[in-house]
């Protein structure tokens, strides 16, 4: 009777056991990804330097390979001197209509005078009537000529901003011949090498933020109530054998919308249909690599 008692308490002892290593240590699961930037060429022409490798930290901006400039310069060149001719064609109309004015202010001092000899009866109308018209006609062709010279600088300008746009397109161009990283990261896969020939919208190099990753998981129905926005969490890398790295984490989007369960996916309820992503930001101490499983828990 003994005996029986004893192995009835084994048993139960060994079914704890079994339970106890079977309960879950995580909420879900799911893998680290990273924000990644597939760089494509923004000119076309030969490739004259790319200095990067693979597996290389980049910093944002920082200029990772060269473009053929040389048509791009000349151009540059080229609209300068057709915008300089523009601004040098601009007339300067003061100058030109110096003459006229001068004579205008004789015509004007002659009509005085005419008009003091009538009064005086030192001279007749028609006199008088000479000198009138004289300044009328000469009146008119000077607001002529400063309608013209107007008209002919308004002209210039157009044309000198238009190369001026110009120019500043072509500035453009030659700026995006600089191959530069868009954000800072490692450099993930290189398509291109130096002395190739890149046209716009070829791939050139693809790179990833490593520092910041994200745990992208996903959660039943059930245990959305526990999960929030700007949540602190604890996040494990699996390394497998039961080998676990614990971070600090920090929850930085839920799904609007829920979705069927991915297979490769586990859930703390396994028996949920529909599932809600989440993505949960990591800083990575750099064990932490793409694709890597991870668990968290809320």
């Amino acid at each position: 009777m003994k005996t029986n008692r004893f192995i009835i308490l084994v048993s139960l002892a060994t079914m704890l056991a079994a339970c106890s290593s079977d309960k879950k240590k995580y909420d879900a699961t799911g893998t680290f990804e990273t924000t990644e930037v597939t760089v494509a060429a923004e000119q076309t022409g030969r490739i004259m330097a790319f200095d990067i490798t693979e597996g290389q930290n980049i910093d944002c901006g920082k200029q990772v390979g060269l473009i053929d400039t040389v048509q791009l310069q000349l151009k540059a060149m080229q609209v300068g001197v057709t915008r300089e001719t523009f601004e040098n064609q601009k007339p300067d109309v003061q100058k030109q209509i110096a003459a006229l004015r001068q004579q205008l202010a004789t015509a004007q001092r002659e009509q005085r005078r005419s008009a003091g000899l009538v009064r005086d009866g030192a001279a007749n109308q028609k006199q008088l009537d000479d000198a009138n018209s004289a300044v009328l006609v000469l009146r008119r062709q000077l607001e002529a000529q400063i309608s013209s010279l107007g008209n002919s600088t308004r002209s210039l300008s157009s044309q000198s901003s238009a190369t001026g746009i110009e120019r500043s397109q072509v500035i453009d161009q030659l700026r995006k011949c600089h191959i530069v990283a868009p954000i800072s990261g490692v450099i993930l896969e290189k398509y291109v090498e130096k002395g190739d020939f890149a046209t716009v919208g070829k791939p050139l190099f693809k790179i990833a933020d490593m520092n910041n990753v994200y745990l992208r998981a996903y959660i039943t129905s059930g245990q959305l109530e526990k999960v929030k926005v700007g949540q602190k969490v604890k996040v494990f890398s699996d390394y497998g054998d039961n080998k676990r790295k614990e971070y600090n984490g920090t929850v930085t989007w839920i799904s609007e919308h829920s979705e069927f369960t991915p297979k490769t996916i586990q859930t703390d309820d396994e028996r949920a249909d529909l599932v809600y992503a989440v993505k949960i930001l990591v800083r990575n101490d750099g064990y932490i690599k793409l694709g890597m499983y991870g668990e968290v828990n809320f």
